[in-house]
């Protein structure tokens, strides 16, 4: 569900174009994308003035409206994207039925264990985006230090010893900590590669390496929802 269909009124709408556009009668699982409230018209903010103030748009409103799509049979599971810890609590503290899913930025540079542990714990499965770099996303999104995943030296190592791709090897570590993950490609070849990674398997010496401290860092940063007068910023958005 995208940011501009926040209010409560506007769920089920948004939801019913998605599956007309589909031509599906429901979804298996449908996330809110993101916990950045746009104004109805708005596609993308130029402007503080296409945001919605929190308080006009809280999470806990569009939730009940989710969790009407499911009583409705609109779709069968319901669940976030980026998400903080802390959202996720203030959610399950007011909500009939909890988040089945939260989707997030996952990757060796960006590993984020606390929520690992603190999804298992809930039973909320976390879902990888952007598990190979996201080297396809626009030029403006991007950090010109941002590490480059498929490049990175203890992943290529490991690849190599293995007879594994780099990202059959960033694909399987996601798995074996118990995420699913979400590879993007077009190629019929790669995306035959990932597919098969599901077979093939890393040792613990190579889970360990992986895990080994590093610089972690985003790379969807989420400052293009910058509106600090409306109590969005970057700080406010990962609660870290």
């Amino acid at each position: 569900m995208w940011n501009n269909a926040h209010l409560k009124k506007d769920v089920k709408p948004a939801l019913e174009k998605t599956l007309k556009d589909l031509q599906l009668e429901y979804l298996d699982l449908y996330l809110i994308h993101w916990p950045i409230a746009l104004k109805p018209e708005v596609q993308f903010p130029s402007s503080v003035h296409d945001f919605l103030a929190l308080n006009d748009a809280p999470i806990a409103a569009t939730w009940e409206a989710m969790e009407a799509c499911v009583a409705d049979g609109l779709c069968k599971h319901i669940g976030v994207s980026n998400f903080s810890i802390r959202k996720i609590r203030e959610l399950l503290a007011n909500c009939t039925r909890k988040p089945e899913v939260n989707q997030i930025e996952l990757h060796p540079c960006h590993q984020q264990p606390a929520m690992l542990e603190f999804c298992k714990n809930e039973e909320i499965v976390l879902t990888a985006y952007s598990p190979l770099g996201s080297t396809d996303r626009p030029a403006q999104f991007k950090n010109p230090d941002e590490p480059r995943l498929l490049e990175n030296a203890t992943i290529k190592e490991i690849a190599d010893a293995n007879g594994f791709s780099p990202a059959q090897v960033l694909i399987r570590w996601a798995i074996q900590r118990g995420t699913s993950v979400i590879p993007k490609s077009v190629n019929p070849a790669r995306l035959r590669e990932n597919y098969e990674s599901a077979a093939i398997a890393l040792s613990d010496k190579d889970m360990e390496k992986i895990a080994a401290p590093e610089a972690q860092q985003r790379l969807i940063t989420g400052k293009f929802w910058d509106a600090p007068e409306l109590g969005y910023s970057v700080a406010t958005l990962w609660d870290e």
